[in-house]
């Protein structure tokens, strides 16, 4: 089960945001593939209805398809914008599980937007139901059962995957946007009259380089981890943990002499690689079969993600158990017997060496 998904075409030419199932209407096409067995399925929401059968996880190569998200509208520092940045307003809906929900929840904890952005959990296992809430995760907006029921108040007639983070508005009572990147860029750079804390994720003369690594990152480290573990062919396989692997490769050597992916200032991107690093290994490096190597066994990464784990509120999102549980006993497909394994002990407080390089952390995060 997965967190965040993408737009485009199907293998077969059609619009992603056609969805399929096993029946005969609009959603029924076969679902078997070029190798002989069955496209798996997904859940998610068809005309405001919820399905269990109508979305393909793996093109005819068998490799990961991930699908885009839906609601795109921008939160913009202007009064007169559709959805202006003010205190008190949005809502934050998050899986401490999803490493894309968890860059947005870090840029929330950096910018210092607690009380500014209101946050609420899903359970961490997500299993045919999709996200949920219960008594110990409840919706704090509208005592949903389900994140879908958010999905269906935003759009009754929604089509698409049911995904986090939700980025919700309470005024409109609608999603303002559920796509990772777009809504930390947004708490970023829009909420700095009602930030706590003067931190700038997104620093002019970087800009670029910010917005080109989050990119070379994205396909072979962040999606990459998902391409290994969804693969359906040895081929998909192969080739999804050769690019991760030669990606971390690379990355290792960068910041042997730099501080920060980008250079010695603490950006967006780090906080992008940070929510795969952090759960490398734990769950990828085993449930997704991405062992050639543990993170904690790259010298320079490894201290890297210990750094950041470091900075002030970001040990505060992440929670190990919730990661662990998710992964191992969402994916029935991956692990059809939901063990849910006792180790790594990895301490990700341990002194770390990137006082060496030059820079560092932003002032108002050390002061």
């Amino acid at each position: 089960m997965l967190c965040n998904a993408s737009t485009g075409q199907n293998s077969d030419g059609s619009r992603r945001g056609e969805f399929f199932s096993e029946r005969g209407d609009k959603t029924g096409y076969d679902l078997s593939d070029a190798r002989g067995g069955r496209r798996p399925a997904m859940n998610m929401l068809v005309d405001g209805e919820w399905r269990t059968d109508a979305y393909e996880s793996t093109n005819d190569e068998g490799e990961f398809d991930r699908q885009e998200t839906t609601f795109r509208d921008r939160i913009e520092a202007s009064p007169d914008a559709t959805f202006p940045a003010e205190a008190g307003r949005y809502h934050l809906y998050i899986s401490r599980a999803c490493p894309w929900a968890h860059r947005t929840a870090m840029t929330r904890a950096l910018k210092g937007l607690d009380d500014a952005v209101s946050l609420s959990l899903v359970e961490p296992v997500r299993i045919d139901d999709g996200w949920e809430f219960s008594a110990a995760f409840p919706d704090p907006l509208y005592g949903a059962e389900y994140l879908r029921d958010i999905y269906v108040k935003a759009d009754p007639s929604f089509t698409g995957r049911v995904t986090v983070p939700v980025l919700w508005d309470r005024e409109t009572e609608t999603i303002v946007n559920n796509e990772s990147a777009e809504i930390m860029r947004m708490l970023d750079t829009e909420f700095g009259e009602v930030a706590e804390r003067d931190v700038d994720l997104y620093p002019e003369g970087y800009r670029d380089d910010v917005d080109r690594i989050i990119g070379e990152i994205y396909e072979p480290i962040n999606n990459g981890v998902y391409r290994a573990g969804f693969a359906d062919t040895q081929e998909a396989y192969d080739d999804a943990v050769r690019g991760l692997f030669d990606a971390l490769d690379r990355w290792e050597n960068v910041l042997d002499g730099r501080r920060y992916l980008a250079g010695e200032v603490l950006t967006e991107a780090d906080l992008a690689m940070f929510a795969t690093l952090v759960r490398f290994d734990h769950v990828y490096h085993t449930h997704f079969k991405c062992n050639r190597r543990a993170i904690h066994e790259y010298p320079n990464l490894w201290n890297y993600t210990k750094e950041l784990y470091g900075l002030p509120g970001i040990a505060e999102t992440v929670n190990v158990e919730h990661i662990v549980r998710h992964y191992y006993e969402s994916h029935g497909d991956v692990n059809p017997k939901r063990l849910v394994p006792i180790g790594p002990d990895i301490d990700f407080s341990e002194p770390h060496n990137r006082d060496r390089l030059p820079g560092g952390p932003p002032r108002s995060l050390v002061e």
